[in-house]
C-alpha cells in the first residue's frame, strides 16, 4: 500500500503536469480553432470534437500503459514508444495541415464542399497517435506496488485535467477569433486553418512545443 503522501503527490502532479502540458502544446488547441472557425462548427460543436479527441488522445497511452503492465513489461521501456508515437502524430498534423491548405487553394475558397466528417476524422486519428508522454511515468510508481485503485486514479485525474485544459484553452482561442474579424483571413479561413495546423504539428516537430 502507498502512503497517503505518495498518493497526494501522485494525483498533485498528474493535474498539473496534464495541465501545464496541455496549455503549453499549441497542437492541443490551435487545429480546434482554427478548424471550427473556418469549417463554420458552433463552438458546441467544436468543443465536442476536442473532447473526442481528447479522450483518445489519453486513452491511447493509457491502453499502451496497461498493455505494458499485463506483458509485466516495465513502463519505463515504453517511453521510446510514447516518443515515436509523438513524432508520428506531428508529421501526421502537419501533412494533414498542409493537404487542407492545398485543398483550400485548389478550391479558390469558393465553396465548403470538403465534408466535415472528414476533417473531423483526421483530427480524432492524429490524436488516437499523439502521447501523452507524462501519463506513463505517473502510472509507473502504483502499477510496480500493485495499487491499482491508485493507478485509476491517476490516469482519471490525468485524463480529466487534460481534457478540460484542451476545453478551456479551445473555447477562449475560439471566442478570441471571433472577437478579431480580419476581412481578408475570412475570405481564406480555410487555407488560413490549413497553414496554422501544419504550423502546429511543425511546432512540435521542430521546437518541442
Amino acid at each position: 500500500m502507498l502512503p497517503d503522501t505518495t498518493v497526494s503527490l501522485l494525483l498533485t502532479s498528474a493535474a498539473g503536469l496534464a495541465t501545464v502540458h496541455t496549455l503549453i502544446g499549441i497542437d492541443h488547441s490551435l487545429p480546434f480553432v482554427a478548424v471550427g472557425r473556418a469549417r463554420g462548427w458552433t463552438l458546441c460543436r467544436t468543443l465536442w470534437v476536442t473532447a473526442l479527441c481528447g479522450l483518445v488522445h489519453v486513452a491511447s497511452s493509457v491502453a499502451i500503459g496497461g498493455i505494458g503492465i499485463g506483458l509485466g513489461v516495465a513502463l519505463d521501456q515504453l517511453s521510446w514508444l510514447e516518443s515515436s508515437r509523438g513524432r508520428l502524430a506531428a508529421w501526421l498534423m502537419m501533412g494533414f495541415g498542409l493537404a487542407y491548405a492545398a485543398w483550400a487553394l485548389w478550391r479558390g475558397e469558393r465553396s465548403h464542399a470538403h465534408s466535415p466528417r472528414t476533417t473531423t476524422w483526421a483530427l480524432f486519428l492524429i490524436f488516437a497517435f499523439g502521447p501523452c508522454e507524462a501519463l506513463i511515468p505517473l502510472m509507473m510508481v502504483p502499477a510496480a506496488e500493485g495499487a491499482w485503485l491508485v493507478l485509476g486514479a491517476v490516469v482519471v485525474v490525468f485524463g480529466v485535467c487534460t481534457i478540460g485544459a484542451m476545453l478551456v484553452a479551445v473555447a477562449l482561442g475560439y471566442a478570441g477569433v471571433g472577437w478579431a474579424p480580419i476581412p481578408y483571413l475570412q475570405a481564406r479561413a480555410d487555407l488560413v486553418a490549413g497553414l496554422a495546423v501544419a504550423a502546429s504539428g511543425a511546432g512540435v516537430l521542430f521546437l518541442g512545443l
